[in-house]
């Protein structure tokens, strides 16, 4: 049995109350619960989406760790590492076949 007087106050009924509606009916130690999002009006349960605006940040990522070919810097550093390694391969070749 709990010790009288130290368990809050259980309301079996509490309202949950969702944009002024009461959405459903639950247990707690409040009377009324007041929320902004439940499954009724989530996204991930409604199906719907809200746009966010992530290009910028994939962009900035994308520039701040040259991954992206959005700069003329890091395009510029890309054309030129792959030119200088096909140069040396075929420097290195023919002296390989006449050893």
């Amino acid at each position: 049995m709990p010790k009288a007087d130290i368990h809050p106050t259980w309301y079996p009924d509490a309202k949950v109350i969702c944009n002024g509606e009461v959405v459903m009916t639950t247990g707690s130690t409040h009377p009324e619960l007041t929320v902004d999002v439940w499954s009724g009006n989530h996204p991930f349960y409604t199906g719907t989406q809200k746009i966010l605006d992530t290009e910028g940040r994939v962009d900035r990522f994308m520039r701040k760790y040259g991954m992206g070919s959005t700069d003329s810097a890091s395009g510029a550093k890309k054309a030129a590492k792959p030119a200088e390694a096909p140069a040396a391969v075929d420097a290195e070749t023919p002296a390989a076949t006449e050893a």
